[in-house]
């Protein structure tokens, strides 16, 4: 007779007449009778979509395509709504928002209920609707669904944006994130061998304000993190900023260009690098939002082994997207020019800047079933197309020693000089041509209104004459 199954896990291996016998028995040793259990297989997690940046009231197309991925798992990585709301551009009138006579602040914030509205209409789109039907969705915050634009931890409605966080990802009543101050969590995929960690940072509810190189994450978070980077090893670790950890558009574009980063706060970086080396985990990298373009960074002197940074953003909002042609012009024009040491050039990128700027959405795609995994990760397009990727084993992410400058076996020039320690003349390139067009730009003017008050005077003689 075949084996009675219980509830699809409880296996009796033995005839169900002598069921009872062996109940009775169960008190006593025997070897003719045993229970054993069957679990079902951990599914393995080889394929990872993430993205930030989409605005409840603007079409969304990008999901066909993050849909035809078929990600296992989907990652938020902030502004998954626009909850804060923005006064135009004034210098005059009763509300001046910039400006010598500035009255009130841009940018201010949502009612609870227009939040939740907002909530609401982002999670019944169509396409997200079905994505989170068929895929487990994770996430974080950044400013707009915090609930105001670059606020920090004296934002005033942080829990209550906190609860609308944790109802839109459907997390359990009972989640320990619903109660603790912060949205940070940790998950674990995979079976064994083939494990996948994804550490989700909160760079919001304890921030210090912008350039006070305070705290990013607070000492709670701080200490959590450092128990999970030094906790049970995985293949890979996957850690979920909101705004980018490597990269540093301020250090070489301000005062014209400027992002809210890990390196607005140096001290609080170096502590991020510094714990991800003494806990001498293999395979992290970083996977950031928040600047409305996609850019690949890599750090090779930061820790034991090259540290990618994948930044994509956004699902909806990117700048040439939110421009006009002649401003997205301009704006790819910047990019070629803005250096950056720790962008990564390749002939993958779509444009030369290796910065693309318009919707997207990361791509991640681990292959398993080679020896050692490989693992690729890109940046893409509307349609599902790729525009720029990088691709690495995974042996490439273990721990060796930190060399410093120069070539590393794989023959790329290593990325180990951050933008805000580069020479000045590099940093200040973009203020300086910046400076240059101006002022030409200002002579051609001049020179065109001496021009014609000149022809204006030789007018008015030869009137008089006449």
């Amino acid at each position: 007779m075949a084996p009675l199954t219980l509830s699809n896990r409880l296996l009796l291996p033995f005839p169900s007449h002598s069921l009872l016998p062996c109940l009775l028995l169960l008190l006593l040793p025997s070897p003719s009778c045993s229970l054993s259990y069957s679990h079902p297989p951990v599914p393995v997690v080889s394929r990872i979509a993430f993205g930030s940046c989409a605005k409840q009231s603007s079409p969304q197309p990008i999901w066909d395509a993050i849909l035809d991925f078929r990600p296992d798992l989907f990652v938020w990585m902030g502004d998954n709504i626009y909850g804060d709301n923005k006064r135009p551009f004034r210098i005059f009138r009763e509300q001046r928002t910039i400006g010598p006579w500035k009255n009130v602040d841009r940018f201010f914030p949502s009612s609870q209920e227009e939040l939740k509205r907002r909530y609401e209409l982002a999670k019944n789109k169509p396409g997200y609707a079905e994505l989170s039907q068929r895929t487990k969705v994770i996430g974080t915050w950044d400013d707009h669904d915090y609930g105001l634009n670059d606020a920090g931890k004296e934002f005033a409605g942080k829990d209550v944006s906190q609860k609308l966080l944790m109802d839109f990802l459907d997390e359990p009543e009972d989640s320990p994130r619903r109660k603790q101050a912060g949205v940070y969590a940790s998950y674990v995929y995979g079976p064994e061998g083939k494990q996948i960690k994804v550490i989700v940072l909160d760079t919001r509810y304890h921030r210090d304000p912008i350039f006070s190189d305070g705290t990013f994450l607070g000492d709670a978070q701080w200490e959590w993190l450092e128990k999970e980077l030094k906790g049970p090893k995985t293949e890979l670790t996957i850690i979920v900023s909101s705004v980018q950890v490597i990269s540093n558009l301020s250090a070489t574009g301000y005062p014209l260009l400027f992002t809210e980063c890990w390196g607005n706060f140096p001290k609080e970086r170096e502590r991020l690098f510094k714990l991800i080396n003494d806990s001498k985990r293999s395979g992290v990298f970083f996977i950031s939002g928040d600047v409305h373009f996609g850019e690949i960074a890599r750090y090779d002197c930061g820790s034991l082994y090259p540290i990618y940074d994948i930044t994509s953003s956004g699902l909806t909002r990117s700048l040439e997207e939110d421009s006009t042609p002649a401003v997205a012009f301009l704006i790819r024009a910047i990019f070629r020019i803005v250096p950056s040491t720790m962008r990564v050039f390749s002939a993958n990128c779509r444009h030369k800047s290796c910065i693309y700027a318009r919707p997207n959405f990361g791509a991640i795609e681990v292959n398993w079933d080679v020896s050692p995994p490989r693992v690729k990760i890109e940046l893409r397009d509307v349609n599902g197309s790729s525009v720029n990727e990088v691709s690495f084993l995974l042996s490439e992410l273990q721990a060796r020693e930190v060399s410093g400058t120069g070539e590393r076996e794989s023959g790329y020039q290593q990325h180990c000089t951050l933008e805000r320690e580069s020479s000045w003349l590099l940093r200040k390139r973009l203020t300086l041509i910046l400076w240059v067009v101006v002022t030409v730009l200002l002579g051609v003017v001049f020179l065109l209104l001496r021009a014609i008050l000149s022809t204006l005077k030789r007018l008015s003689r030869k009137i008089k004459i006449d």
